[in-house]
């Protein structure tokens, strides 16, 4: 599932394709993907309307409009947004005044679009917890505190913080050399800023990176991330780490497959 870096990718060359361009129509080629609203609203609400802004909440996609209300995006496990786009791959494509498409497209069927009045009131946002570019030292290591679970899980969980996923909490884990089965309560201080640190250092690297395309993200413009060739554990089972030289070991936790060194990480 597109992280953090991948959805605010996204969403910085969105803004930078459709700010200030009025969506002229609406072709949905599969009604699926579209949540809480009637196909026929949908399509009519959209309509005519401007786009005043993008922005990113967690994995969440936000596309302000001129009638004060927006649409919400989530990629989920394979959504993809391209711009332009040509339609023949798309669940919907929404066609901008200066004739260009942007194609929603999606293999797998798990993606949302949803018109919303206020994308605050959505269940899933108010669910979220903070950034973690918003956290501070302090604050993460009261908050870690407060919890018995095991680290890696507990950073998967999006009412913990927001815009983590397996890829980004293995890397973190790896570079902060803590073992993703240690209870959160028991990182020492040193230990807790220090995954704080990296957690933010690798997800501004991956940002720079364009993302990581593992699976199906792809930038808007259908061009893959970067930030693939940059990764330590993720997807390194059995290849030696690269700093003591074990294999990397992979094991289930969570039912996600988890990456680490065991020599590195304790």
């Amino acid at each position: 599932m597109p992280e953090l870096p991948e959805v605010e990718t996204v969403k910085r060359e969105l803004t930078q394709a459709i700010v200030g361009k009025k969506i002229d129509g609406v072709i949905i080629n599969n009604a699926k993907v579209i949540r809480q609203n009637n196909p026929k609203d949908f399509l009519e609400g959209l309509k005519g309307l401007s786009v005043k802004g993008v922005l990113r909440k967690g994995k969440l996609l936000i596309i302000e409009l001129s009638n004060g209300k927006a649409l919400a995006i989530h990629l989920k496990m394979t959504g993809q947004l391209v711009y332009p786009g040509d339609g023949l791959k798309s669940r919907v494509s929404f066609k901008f005044s200066d004739g260009k498409f942007m194609d929603f497209r999606d293999q797998r069927l798990f993606g949302e679009l949803c018109l919303v009045s206020n994308w605050k009131d959505l269940k899933f946002v108010k669910a979220l917890g903070p950034e973690p570019f918003d956290l501070t030292q302090d604050k993460f290591r009261q908050m870690l505190l407060e919890k018995n679970s095991k680290i890696k899980t507990l950073l998967l969980d999006q009412s913990f913080v927001s815009g983590i996923g397996n890829l980004y909490a293995a890397e973190a884990l790896f570079r902060a050399k803590i073992h993703p089965e240690r209870k959160a309560s028991s990182l020492a201080e040193k230990e807790a800023s220090a995954l704080l640190k990296e957690i933010k250092d690798t997800l501004s690297e991956a940002i720079k990176y364009k993302g990581s395309s593992i699976d199906q993200y792809v930038q808007l413009d259908g061009q893959r991330g970067e930030y693939v060739k940059f990764h330590k554990v993720y997807g390194r089972q059995g290849k030696p780490c690269l700093i003591c030289k074990m294999p990397i070991k992979r094991i289930s936790l969570g039912g996600r497959g988890t990456y680490f060194c065991p020599r590195c990480q304790k």
